[in-house]
């Protein structure tokens, strides 16, 4: 969960171009925080106690008593719940303040290491200007700083928002984005009713797996990029399929 919600605030600049509020981030993190732990804590108390899952009534003579009474601990997992919730509540509130009135993201707000920052934010349409040549696992990082051979410590050269600006200057002419395609629709039917299948036979099964089949066949088999004459634009305008650059 925790990491989950992590990637949300590390990724939301990258995504929308705007940056979440740290200070609601924080309230966000220390209520979901706590509700996590005081909903799951107890509930190894009451395992070691006997009480089995989905059991809601008990009898007093099975409840414990003190610091094991299965009514104590069972109230502070509710309230451990609602808190949580608490927690969830704000970073929806974040969202929604965000959204209406967020300051605007640098373009490397995390001094960010990987290839999804050398882009803008948000992405253009066609991701990157150009396609990356990569030399290193962190192509990204390594771009902003060399190693200072005499201290062996990590040298600045550039910042992330000179490379990004550097990428749309050398930026390819034409990008050539993938070929509108129906296959992974039909895929994702199959998909469905393959799941369809388990609950009501194999017949319906079958008929799923067929599709399935049969779409990844002709997914794999259609040309992830069509030819060139295919995205030549209309005559006063351009089609969306070619992005155009100079």
């Amino acid at each position: 969960m925790f990491g989950l919600f992590s990637g949300f605030y590390y990724w939301w600049p990258k995504m929308f171009g705007k940056m979440l509020n740290e200070r609601l981030g924080s309230w966000n993190f220390w209520l979901m925080f706590i509700g996590m732990n005081m909903t799951f804590g107890p509930m190894h108390i009451l395992g070691l106690q006997g009480q089995p899952r989905r059991m809601y009534v008990w009898t007093e003579a099975r409840a414990g008593e003190g610091f094991f009474n299965l009514g104590f601990w069972n109230l502070i997992a509710s309230i451990g719940s609602f808190v949580l919730a608490l927690g969830v509540l704000i970073f929806l509130v974040n969202v929604v303040q965000t959204t209406r009135k967020g300051k605007q993201a640098p373009l490397d707000p995390w001094d960010a290491r990987t290839l999804e920052w050398i882009t803008t934010s948000p992405p253009k349409e066609h991701n990157f200007d150009r396609i990356p040549t990569v030399h290193h696992l962190d192509e990204f990082f390594h771009r902003k700083y060399v190693e200072d051979e005499a201290t062996h410590t990590m040298k600045a050269i550039a910042t992330g928002e000179e490379i990004v600006r550097n990428e749309e200057a050398n930026a390819e002419s034409h990008i050539h984005l993938p070929s509108a395609s129906y296959w992974p629709l039909l895929l994702a039917i199959g998909v469905g009713v393959l799941g369809l299948g388990v609950l009501y036979g194999v017949p319906v099964m079958v008929v799923g797996a067929v599709v399935v089949l049969l779409s990844s066949f002709g997914w794999v088999m259609e040309p992830s990029v069509a030819e060139d004459t295919d995205y030549d634009p209309p005559t006063g305008g351009t089609s969306k399929e070619l992005a155009s650059h100079g």
